[in-house]
């Protein structure tokens, strides 16, 4: 059976890196957390992040070498065509994906999960400052571009996208993503993992 493709997306400060790294370590060895190169230097939080120049970006995906690429926010970034060979063994892939490339992404892969992490704007404000890597104007463009992303579930067309809370502690945003993948066709009764879920109770994965 195909491996299904665990599509995470969400705000920069949303703590996507944290979350699938969590969500990894919780399904092993069945779960792989794919590579990610960007063009930019890669932090020490940022697990399987690669940097590379732009150059050498955009040689890789001319040679068929990623199996997605995208741009944003003046940056590449693109996945490893390594991941088709993880999935049609039976493994599922997390991947740190882009909400804008979701259609694409949609298109190319038919057993994608799409998860949008969700978090409050004073929450993210918060951390977008604290990890010191934007201007004070970058942050406000990217809290704007978060308000507008927020509206992503409701135009999408009936497919479903699990939308998770992740304002609180990140432990708690990855038990309830765990809980939900381990048991994808069934709503999810633990309290523990309602909680997280930002009052929207996910329908089935697109499998």
């Amino acid at each position: 059976m195909e491996g299904r493709l665990i599509y995470l997306m969400g705000p920069h400060g949303s703590g996507k890196d944290t979350v699938l790294q969590g969500l990894c370590r919780l399904m092993e060895p069945n779960g792989y957390l794919a590579p990610r190169l960007i063009t930019r230097p890669a932090t020490h939080t940022e697990r399987g992040a690669i940097s590379v120049s732009g150059t050498e970006f955009s040689r890789l995906e001319r040679s068929g070498a990623l199996a997605m690429a995208w741009r944003a926010n003046g940056l590449a970034y693109g996945v490893p065509v390594e991941i088709n060979r993880r999935l049609a063994d039976g493994c599922d892939v997390l991947v740190n994906g882009s909400r804008a490339y979701l259609a694409e992404a949609r298109r190319r892969y038919r057993t994608l999960v799409p998860v949008l992490l969700s978090v409050d704007q004073e929450t993210l404000r918060q951390r977008l400052t604290a990890r010191g890597r934007e201007t004070d104007a970058q942050i406000s463009g990217r809290l704007d571009r978060n308000a507008r992303y927020a509206r992503l579930t409701e135009s999408t067309h009936g497919d479903a996208i699990m939308v998770l809370d992740n304002s609180g502690p990140a432990e708690r945003a990855i038990q309830a993503l765990y809980q939900y993948l381990a048991s994808p066709t069934t709503c999810i009764q633990d309290n523990a993992a309602d909680s997280a879920w930002n009052g929207q109770r996910p329908t089935s994965p697109r499998l």
